[in-house]
C-alpha cells in the first residue's frame, strides 16, 4: 500500500470489482481505451493487474480516497508493447471523479516512485490524441510533448500523443 496527501494505493479487493466492472462498462470513462469491457473483463484484469504489482513491483493498484474509502479507480506504471523499454504512467478514474485532481495526485506519486525507487531514466504517458483531458494531467505533472504516432491496440491502429518525462527533469521539479 502507498499514500498520498488524499489517496490510498493499494492492490485490488473483492470489495472493489463491482465498481471496477462499473467504470469499465461506461463508455465514457472507455471511450479512448479500447472500449466498454464485460464484467468478465474486468476482473480478469483486476486479477491480472494484482498480480502483476505483485511480481515487478510495479503496475497499476486501485485508488481509494484515504476520506472515506471511496474507490476512484486506478493508475500506476506499465509496460506497453508500443514502448516496452520505457514505462508508462497511466490512470482510469470513474467519471464522477473527474476533475477533482485525483489523477494528477495518483500520478505524481507514481512518476516520483519511479524515478526515486525503480530509478527509470525515462517514463511515458501516452492516449489517443482526442483526449484532451489526459493530456492536460499530463501537463500537469510537468510532462512535455515527445511525438505523436500510429499505435496498435487489440488489433486496431489509433492516432496516439506521446508525453514524457527524464529522471533529470523530474529532480529539477
Amino acid at each position: 500500500m502507498r499514500t498520498t496527501e488524499r489517496l490510498i494505493l493499494r492492490p485490488f479487493q473483492d470489495t472493489d470489482l463491482d465498481a471496477w466492472a462499473a467504470l469499465n462498462s461506461d463508455p465514457d470513462v472507455m471511450r479512448y481505451i479500447g472500449g466498454p469491457l464485460t464484467r468478465a473483463e474486468s476482473d480478469r484484469e483486476a486479477a491480472g493487474i494484482n498480480a502483476g504489482w505483485e511480481a515487478e513491483r510495479f503496475g497499476f493498484l486501485a485508488i481509494e480516497r484515504a476520506a472515506d474509502g471511496a474507490f476512484l479507480g486506478a493508475g500506476g506504471l506499465s509496460r506497453e508493447v508500443w514502448y516496452p523499454d520505457t514505462l508508462e504512467v497511466g490512470w482510469r478514474l470513474a467519471r464522477e471523479y473527474w476533475g477533482h485532481g485525483y489523477a494528477s495526485e495518483a500520478a505524481a506519486h507514481w512518476l516520483a516512485y519511479g524515478f526515486t525507487e525503480l530509478k527509470l531514466p525515462r517514463i511515458n504517458s501516452v492516449t489517443d490524441t482526442p483526449n484532451e483531458r489526459s493530456i492536460a494531467v499530463m501537463r500537469r505533472l510537468g510532462m512535455t510533448f515527445d511525438h505523436t504516432a500510429d499505435l496498435d491496440f487489440d488489433g486496431e491502429s489509433f492516432n496516439a500523443t506521446i508525453y514524457s518525462m527524464t529522471a533529470e527533469a523530474f529532480h529539477v521539479i
